[in-house]
């Protein structure tokens, strides 16, 4: 990669961050908005080092558990996408299931999940594997079905087992869409992990950052409650930037979708 296609990757990016905290900071000071209303980035990330210790206790728990629910979607997603390539009428069977979990919202579905299980954690897992789970499984069944005629034929021309054909010629085909799928569910995960924790109202030290910010806003902490917000949005940013980076690691040498310019 040339040096103005890696600024053109890097330093545009940041330069717009920058530019945008930097004008987010000017129109705060000129237009003298007081902080419970609308904090600077600097009284921010005041408030972010002030409270560091409680707030990365919190982040590490919000990972945690996004990233255990999202193991979870990506297995059960990638399992029932297979069993669905492999048979139609498991898919005619199961999807209408599929369907109706991923049109309901996590908000509705949370205190359900928490009666069932009686224990805030799994509520919170549950709900945060759930919003991941249908990406996973869409993405992967529509690279399984996008597998060349020819090549199919030759498989059946060659009396390939349904072993043989997913993982010579279904899995291969599928990558680049399961990669897809994995990049939008890390954003969705973390999303769901947010959202169910704040339904479930977890209270107390082994919780997230979305007790944090619920604590905050009930106190009228608001530099706090936006440097726990900051920190879940940075959480995002770099579950996209990793997914992204293990995706162009996977296909830069031989899919077009991640060829250097």
């Amino acid at each position: 990669m040339t040096r103005a296609g890696a600024f053109a990757r890097m330093g545009v990016p940041v330069a717009a961050v920058a530019a945008f905290l930097l004008a987010w900071e000017l129109a705060v000071r000129a237009w003298k908005i007081p902080a419970y209303l609308l904090p600077a980035p600097s009284v921010v990330a005041q408030a972010l080092a002030e409270s560091f210790g409680s707030l990365a206790a919190s982040w590490w728990f919000t990972l945690r558990i996004t990233l255990i629910a999202m193991a979870l979607a990506i297995g059960s997603g990638v399992a029932i996408a297979a069993v669905f390539a492999l048979s139609r009428t498991a898919e005619r069977a199961l999807s209408p299931f599929a369907v109706v979990v991923q049109v309901t919202p996590l908000v509705s579905i949370a205190p359900f999940v928490m009666i069932l299980t009686d224990s805030p954690l799994a509520t919170v897992i549950i709900c945060a594997w759930l919003a991941a789970f249908f990406p996973i499984l869409i993405n992967t069944l529509v690279g399984l079905r996008s597998v060349d005629a020819n090549l199919r034929d030759l498989f059946t021309l060659h009396r390939a087992s349904p072993w043989q054909r997913l993982r010579h010629l279904l899995a291969p085909s599928a990558l680049p869409s399961f990669l897809a799928g994995v990049r939008l569910a890390g954003g969705l995960t973390l999303i769901g992990e947010v959202s169910a924790e704040m339904v479930a109202s977890a209270a107390g030290r082994d919780t997230g950052l979305a007790s944090r910010i619920l604590e905050a806003a009930f106190r009228t902490q608001i530099p706090k409650m936006f440097a726990a917000l900051a920190l879940v949005a940075a959480t995002g940013v770099a579950l996209y930037l990793a997914t992204g980076a293990l995706s162009r690691l996977l296909l830069r040498r031989w899919h077009e979708s991640e060829r250097s310019d």
